[in-house]
């Protein structure tokens, strides 16, 4: 049972808890703390959760990510500067997931830009969500490479209950607390609408791999649609099936498989990197030379033969030397065998390559293969 003023084990500082603490509570969720925070790591157990999403629906208070509201004349060519993907690509509605860059190109965080369209007086507004673990280092981040002069950046992230509904029958079960037609927005879209009569922000992504929405809302309306979407038999979930599904589907955890010391075209990420696309950002003679060089080392997917799990940090060899390092692991429940990220030298990155990993002192064998691990089906 948690204490009254939990502690995270790096601070003496109480964990924060979100609006939905309490109604998670009241679930029997098992609590833990992740990031400053007080939150549910499972519900009824990983693996019920994990199909739950994959069968049907789960959903998870994400209420914990930082929610930044930037508003001016030029708030999309102020970004362009900190991101390597193009952002003039984006109409309003429209939603491009994406990194901010340090000089070296190493990623200070992963985020979603949503770009809401513009003001009757001709200002952008622009939405950003962010990691839990680096929301106060990004604010920094933003606020010391944007002209604050000229943008308005407003804070949300205490302010609002964040809920990311995820599922096959995700969309068909949010509908019903929903005004607008759900079935109108496009994955990766998003639109300010009407939830339990109230506004609220809808966006059609997620972190699992399969299809939904993340809704923002005030907090007594975050709380009435939790309980609305319990009554109405979506299954709560925890981070445990949050981590297993998204590294099922392959998506990067920042602080374990990116950080500040690895680049976007050495995650497997290039697909957001549009040096054609777009003029100077911080970073772009780095990616720039790698593009041209090659990377000497590449994130790819492990699987693993038999039972062994490759965790965090744990060797990976090759012909008895260690080359590589696994960054995350798990026993796949969809997948039903072990698989891991990793970065390897990118000579040893081709799919069908085989690898060892050490683990408790002894070497098991891994095969590289293609990503994700597992992929959803189409959306109708």
């Amino acid at each position: 049972m948690a204490s009254p003023t939990p502690t995270d084990s790096n601070s003496v500082q109480p964990l924060k808890q979100t609006p939905l603490f309490d109604l998670c509570v009241a679930l029997k969720a098992r609590m833990t703390a992740f990031s400053g925070w007080e939150m549910p790591v499972q519900f009824a157990g990983i693996s019920q959760e994990h199909q739950a999403v994959r069968q049907r629906a789960g959903m998870f208070d994400i209420s914990h990510m930082g929610k930044f509201q930037l508003q001016g004349v030029d708030v999309i060519q102020q970004l362009q500067r900190l991101v390597p993907s193009n952002l003039d690509r984006l109409e309003a509605g429209q939603a491009q997931y994406t990194v901010l860059l340090n000089s070296q190109a190493g990623i200070v965080d992963d985020l979603i830009v949503y770009y809401q369209g513009t003001t009757a007086t001709g200002e952008q507004r622009v939405f950003l969500i962010v990691n839990a673990a680096t929301t106060e280092k990004d604010k920094t981040w933003l606020l010391s490479h944007l002209d604050t002069g000229a943008i308005a950046f407003e804070d949300l992230s205490p302010t609002k209950v964040l809920i990311a509904i995820q599922g096959p029958t995700a969309v068909k079960t949010l509908q019903a607390f929903v005004k607008e037609d759900l079935t109108a927005i496009k994955r990766y879209c998003h639109l300010e609408g009407t939830v339990l009569g109230q506004p609220g922000f809808l966006a059609r992504t997620g972190y699992t791999g399969e299809d939904g929405f993340e809704v923002m809302l005030d907090p007594e309306v975050g709380r009435e649609l939790w309980r609305s979407l319990v009554d109405a038999g979506v299954v709560p979930c925890g981070l445990g099936a949050r981590d297993t599904l998204r590294l099922e589907a392959a998506m990067a955890l920042y602080g374990q498989d990116i950080d500040e010391t690895t680049t976007p075209l050495e995650a497997g990420l290039g697909w957001l990197v549009h040096l054609d696309e777009k003029g100077d950002f911080i970073g772009r003679s780095v990616l720039e030379q790698q593009k041209q060089e090659g990377v000497s080392r590449r994130l790819v997917g492990l699987q693993m033969q038999g039972r062994n799990i490759a965790r965090h940090d744990y060797p990976v060899l090759h012909t008895g030397a260690i080359v590589g390092v696994v960054t995350s692991g798990t026993l796949a429940p969809t997948v039903g065998q072990p698989i891991a990220l990793g970065y390897v030298p990118t000579d040893l990155s081709k799919p069908g390559q085989a690898l060892e990993v050490e683990i408790r002192g002894k070497t098991y064998p891994a095969t590289v293969v293609k990503r994700p691990f597992y992929k959803s089906p189409p959306v109708a």
